[in-house]
Order: structure tokens, then C-alpha cells, then sequence
């Protein structure tokens, strides 16, 4: 049985892959300098960024699945910031993937085009903090509000779920 809504779930995985994406890549290069064959190393970081991309591209399909029923709690412009980064991030991802599968190519070429995925993995690591910032703010709030978890029915937190407005009703002894 799937999570529901399943958004939530989703996006933990980009938030994985982003994370180890440049780990595997530097012990790739590592690898790389000590002997190893360049398409057994460097197909870690490549099939990484693919599946990278490809679960990026999930988490954006089943948060735009979701959006409106998010955007009717907390507004629509933090759930179209959100969105925004997390189709910057998906962009991003797939030009990583790219420089990736390029630094498959023999040579100068794919040589160069490690260094430069390797590097943009730190990039990732940015675009990806965006999208999780605003995507917490949405979930759990922003300091200002509530967010979307806490004002769902049986959502967690402090002045949230169905289960806190009952606290609440029953404490008017004022």
C-alpha cells in the first residue's frame, strides 16, 4: 500500500541521492587516479545522477498532484516558491546527469567532463537545500504559521490535528 498523500515520501529519495551523489563521485576520481578502469568507476556516479533525475522528476509530478490541496492551507505563493526551486532542481539535475554520462567518453574529454560533474554535485547540494527549506516551511510552517502537517486531520505537532482542536475546545474554563 502506498503512503498517502504520497509527495512526502517521495522526496527523500532525491534528498538521499543528492546527498551521496558527491561522496561517489570523488571516491570515483579517487578511484580513477589509483588505476581503476574509468567505466567501472565513474558508472556509480552516473547511475546515480539518472536515478537522481528520475526521482527528482517523481517528487515534482506528486507535489504538483498535491499542490492545490496544499495551496488551499497555506496560500498559494510558498507552494509556487517550492515549486519553483524544485523544477530549478530538477533542471539541475538532469544537466549533472549529463555531465555525468559524459565523463564516460575516453580521454581529454571525459576527463574533463568528471571534474566538472563532480563539482556541480556540490551545486546539487545547494539547489537541493532550497527545495527542502521551502518544502519544510510548507509541511511544518515557517515560523509564522502553521504548515500543511499540523493543520491536516491527525497532522503532528503543537495546534495541530484533529486531536489538538479537541484539546483545545475542552480548556475554555476562562
Amino acid at each position: 500500500m502506498l503512503p498517502d498523500p504520497l509527495h512526502p515520501a517521495v522526496v527523500h529519495f532525491p534528498i538521499v541521492l543528492m546527498t551521496f551523489l558527491p561522496l561517489a563521485a570523488l571516491w570515483a576520481l579517487w578511484a580513477l587516479r589509483h588505476g581503476a578502469s574509468p567505466l567501472r568507476a565513474w558508472i556509480v556516479p552516473v547511475a546515480m545522477a539518472g536515478a537522481l533525475t528520475l526521482s527528482s522528476w517523481a517528487a515534482l509530478e506528486t507535489g504538483e498532484d498535491e499542490g492545490e490541496t496544499a495551496e488551499d492551507v497555506v496560500g498559494e505563493a510558498p507552494v509556487e516558491t517550492h515549486e519553483e526551486a524544485a523544477e530549478r532542481f530538477l533542471l539541475f539535475s538532469g544537466i549533472v546527469f549529463a555531465l555525468s554520462a559524459a565523463g564516460l567518453v575516453r580521454g581529454t574529454a571525459g576527463r574533463g567532463a568528471r571534474v566538472v560533474a563532480t563539482i556541480a554535485t556540490l551545486g546539487l547540494l545547494v539547489a537541493g537545500y532550497q527545495v527542502g527549506h521551502t518544502g519544510g516551511a510548507l509541511a511544518y510552517g515557517d515560523g509564522t504559521s502553521a504548515g500543511v502537517s499540523r493543520l491536516a486531520p491527525g497532522g503532528g505537532g503543537e495546534g495541530g490535528g484533529a486531536g489538538a482542536e479537541q484539546g483545545k475546545q475542552g480548556d475554555d474554563d476562562d
